[in-house]
């Protein structure tokens, strides 16, 4: 049944997370979406519009605009097209972390049959958004591409074909922020709970619990600025770790020891990347 997975695995009780309807949208446009997601790792969800549901890839390196470059994209479940507009906070359970709305806008298969596409494992496409544009493909590898994880159905490759669009620009760097709220990561965890994630984050370990700690840092630090402003509570501060006090004095210690020549600014006269 379309969307029962997706259904299972969540709580929505506890999840902000839209509920599971197959929806058509009504109209002959086919929505995409790309959804920058910080969980237990740092990925990005590829969504296509698909008789009432979006087909969903998980891209853990994001997409890339150079053709020489096949990103791995593990196939999971189907999602409701509501999802497409989702941008927000998870705080617990499956896929707890940061969702932001990295990219949307319009595709259109260069497949006559979509359904026969998927079931060949070749699904060409052109996208319309606001990052990603031009011709792509998602090829099914059968689990032989390296880091491949699960059954060797869900595992294909999302490749840019060579066109206009093309180009060695790193797209996921040049333009990081939400399409949606113009924000990053830590802009939208101050709109919600960033006082909770100090003592209870969904993320711990590794590069990406070392990025959400200093996402919460500077969430809190955003959200205590507005509650100041308003006039309202000020949020408490991240916690800082035990004995980073003595780490930072060492260093400040050892900084005053050693002379620094200044450095160049590597921004002077270059403009703002939009993102």
């Amino acid at each position: 049944m379309a969307l029962e997975d997706y259904n299972r695995k969540r709580d929505f009780r506890k999840s902000p997370e839209p509920a599971g309807v197959v929806r058509r949208s009504g109209g002959r446009t086919r929505f995409f979406c790309v959804q920058k997601h910080l969980a237990s790792h740092l990925h990005y969800d590829l969504r296509l519009e698909h008789n009432g549901i979006l087909l969903s890839w998980a891209v853990p390196k994001g997409p890339s605009l150079d053709p020489a470059i096949k990103r791995l994209a593990m196939k999971v479940e189907d999602h409701p097209l509501d999802y497409g507009e989702f941008e927000g906070v998870i705080p617990e359970g499956y896929g707890a972390g940061i969702v932001m709305l990295w990219d949307r806008g319009a595709w259109t298969p260069e497949s006559p049959d979509v359904d026969a596409a998927l079931a060949r494992g070749d699904l060409k496409f052109t996208l319309d958004g606001f990052k990603l544009k031009g011709s792509w493909v998602l090829v099914r590898t059968g689990g032989r591409y390296a880091g491949a994880r699960g059954g060797g159905e869900r595992s294909w490759l999302l490749i840019k074909h060579r066109d206009a669009w093309s180009g060695e620009l790193d797209i996921a760097a040049f333009a990081p922020r939400s399409v949606k709220s113009q924000g990053d990561f830590a802009d939208i965890l101050a709109e919600d709970t960033p006082a909770v994630w100090t003592s209870n984050r969904p993320v711990k370990g590794g590069d990406a619990g070392a990025l959400l700690a200093k996402i919460i840092a500077r969430a809190a630090a955003l959200k205590a600025g507005r509650s100041a402003e308003s006039g309202g509570p000020a949020v408490p501060p991240a916690r800082t770790p035990k004995h980073a006090g003595t780490r930072a004095s060492s260093k400040a210690r050892a900084a005053k020891r050693t002379p620094v020549a200044p450095r160049r600014s590597r921004t002077a006269g270059r403009g703002k990347a939009g993102g």
